[in-house]
């Protein structure tokens, strides 16, 4: 038998032999009894101390703040997002209280302005947005409403107004071509959306060839003006010009 075929058989006997004698020693005696882990995890993470009591216990003595929290903006938060861990607290009530967080520092954790978050969830800029006042001095915590509906659509969408103040369009107010804004779209603006256009003959009411000039919009100010018969063709407007941004 050749030597090489010979020494390759010992090197894949010791390693065989390495692995078995280290599966003794590093791998849990419960490995895989329940599956693809360490059986005793189980029994170890049972074994500490409960941190988080659940929104039902808090509910259970809280029912008025329970019943105000199912309505509100902020229904689909656990009271213990705000408040932290309530295991102790529900043991002994009148002894250990929660934290409830009374400075600006908590709230923008949520609702500074941060482009990636969906569109009409409620942003502010906590250097410009009532500075140095605390949030719950105007909005209730557990049903968070503005006490004043803003008036103005960069309240909430904030890029958009920043792209627009740039842009050919910032002259043109937001209900120009979103015409028909629900009032209930200021409060809950997922639940009612505002109108958008739907067809090429929206636009050309301001550029196509013989388009007067819209009131809102400077004498001074140029306005592109296309022939809209063959401009793009069968293609929507803004699915090559963002509204937006239209130079873009």
């Amino acid at each position: 038998m050749p030597q090489q075929v010979v020494r390759l058989g010992l090197l894949i006997a010791l390693a065989v032999a390495t692995l078995v004698g280290a599966r003794s020693f590093l791998v849990p005696e419960t490995f895989g009894e329940l599956g693809h882990y360490r059986a005793d995890a189980v029994k170890s993470v049972a074994a500490r101390p409960m941190k988080f009591a659940g929104r039902q216990a808090c509910a259970d003595c809280h029912d008025e703040v329970g019943n105000t929290l199912a309505t509100g903006n902020h229904r689909g938060l656990s009271c213990e997002v705000c408040h932290g861990p309530a295991a102790l607290h529900v043991e002994n009530p009148d002894t250990l209280k929660p934290p409830a967080p009374r400075d600006r520092e908590f709230c923008p954790r949520c609702h500074a302005y941060d482009p990636s978050r969906p569109t009409g969830f409620p942003q502010v800029d906590p250097a410009t947005h009532q500075p140095l006042t605390p949030c719950i001095n105007c909005h209730k915590a557990h049903a968070p409403v503005p006490p004043r509906t803003p008036q103005e659509c960069s309240a909430c969408h904030g890029q958009i107004a920043r792209q627009k103040i740039l842009s050919r369009h910032v002259d043109l107010p937001c209900t120009t071509c979103h015409q028909g804004v629900p009032e209930l779209h200021k409060v809950s603006p997922r639940a009612a959306r505002p109108a958008k256009p739907t067809d090429r003959a929206f636009c050309a009411r301001c550029h196509a060839k013989d388009a007067p000039r819209p009131a809102a919009i400077p004498t001074a100010r140029e306005i592109p003006h296309v022939d809209v018969a063959t401009h793009g063709g069968r293609y929507l407007c803004w699915q090559c010009h963002y509204p937006h941004y239209p130079e873009k």
